[in-house]
């Protein structure tokens, strides 16, 4: 990977290298793919937050999916949203990207100049993550998961509504609802949506990440760790599972259960049959198209990077409607595949 991005403004206070997202004058990573000195994280996803980097700057929520995540070890330092440091001259604070617990943009200010790199972000309030925040800045990276018109989430009331009339119904035909869901930030989402209709067993990997809400102080429905060995989930129990989970061993030791995807894939027709589960619900931890234009709309950046997902489309579309864009290469998401869940989405 290059510095040489075309259309980057020689202003930047970025640079996107090999090792990641790089800020200049202040010598420090976002989000590095690779083992680098310092490494500001924007949320614990694992594609975003990952092992061998010397030292750590989170958010305060961020820092126990942390070490749960990549060791008790590591050298973390946690600060709060709003709060500002000084890293080699360079003006640092953290803001809500409302993606999942801890997660923030991170705002670099340096001689008058300010760029803010998003990480992932929605604009749903999901109740769980701290709303965005949206931040003026003169050079903004975004996502673009899901920057296509097709992306339209519903409201989140709708959501649970949804999802809990799916339980009754198979309820009444003796099955078992069993979500897919990724296991930081979507299953927590899944737990509050059916909190009340039953007893809600989750996988080990959910469980362990549950740990970082109740250390966040953040409340999560009463729930039990799954385990099929011992015990068969019966028809008043909600299990919730991980993408990895789909078609294993596991599940087909729970006998008459109905599958749902819970993916913002979901919200094309076809993605639904994806290995034939019996439903889909597009529910999603990033912004739909509407909710990215708002964002970088509100930010006033001269400048916009699009990073992982739809970006030749929404680099194009958003240098027709006047706002200078230029496509970078990240690591950032690298599993995404239109129509497989099986990712934070």
């Amino acid at each position: 990977m290059s510095d040489q991005i075309p259309g980057i403004l020689p202003s930047s206070l970025l640079r996107f290298r090999p090792e990641g997202i790089y800020c200049v004058p202040g010598d420090f990573y976002i989000d590095p793919w690779l083992p680098v000195k310092r490494a500001v994280i924007t949320h614990g996803h694992s594609d975003h937050a990952r092992w061998g980097m010397g030292h750590y700057l989170c958010h305060i929520l961020s820092v126990p999916v942390l070490k749960i995540r990549l060791g008790e070890e590591i050298s973390v330092q946690g600060m709060a949203y709003g709060e500002t440091i000084d890293i080699n001259g360079v003006k640092v604070s953290l803001h809500p990207a409302g993606h999942i617990i801890g997660s923030a943009q991170v705002r670099m200010e340096y001689k008058g100049r300010v760029a803010v790199a998003s990480g992932d972000y929605k604009v749903q309030d999901d109740g769980l993550s701290t709303p965005i925040e949206i931040v003026r800045c003169h050079e903004f990276v975004t996502e673009s998961t899901f920057a296509l018109p097709i992306y339209n989430w519903t409201p989140v009331a709708q959501q649970q509504e949804q999802m809990r009339n799916w339980v009754l119904q198979n309820r009444e035909k003796g099955k078992i609802s069993v979500f897919v869901g990724y296991a930081l930030g979507k299953a927590q989402r899944i737990m509050r949506a059916l909190e009340g209709l039953g007893t809600l067993k989750v996988h080990y990997a959910i469980a362990r990440l549950n740990q970082a809400y109740a250390m966040a102080g953040v409340a999560l429905p009463e729930y039990e760790v799954l385990d099929v060995e011992t015990e068969k989930p019966l028809a008043e129990d909600i299990v919730i599972v991980p993408p990895a989970l789909v078609d294993s061993n596991l599940l087909r030791k729970i006998p008459n259960r109905a599958e749902a995807i819970c993916s913002g894939w979901m919200q094309v027709r076809g993605a639904r049959r994806w290995r034939a589960a019996d439903a889909g619900f597009a529910i999603s931890d990033h912004a739909d198209w509407q909710g990215l234009l708002d964002v970088i709309k509100g930010t006033g950046a001269e400048q916009v990077y699009v990073t992982h997902g739809q970006t030749a489309v929404f680099e194009k579309y958003l240098n027709e409607i006047g706002i200078q864009a230029a496509a970078v290469t990240t690591k950032f998401g690298e599993e995404e595949t239109p129509g497989t869940p099986a990712t934070d989405h």
